[in-house]
């Protein structure tokens, strides 16, 4: 997984745009049941990993401000 997740710097827009969960939130997959959710700052040039979910983990209501659907 951690190569996964070094792979977002190569490759930051390569995950799933999220936004209605979160503003610049992105997900992708690792191994097929695993969610890795991160942030990318352009300006910054860096990629923040913000969760990591297996199987059935609900990582929409982790990941949503304030509890908002």
């Amino acid at each position: 997984m951690v190569e996964t997740c070094e792979g977002l710097a190569r490759f930051p827009q390569r995950g799933v745009a999220r936004n209605d969960i979160r503003p610049g939130l992105r997900l992708t997959h690792h191994k097929g049941r695993t969610v890795i959710a991160y942030a990318v700052d352009a300006g910054a040039r860096t990629v923040a990993v913000v969760g990591v979910f297996h199987g059935g983990q609900d990582h929409e209501a982790a990941l949503s401000i304030d509890g908002e659907d």
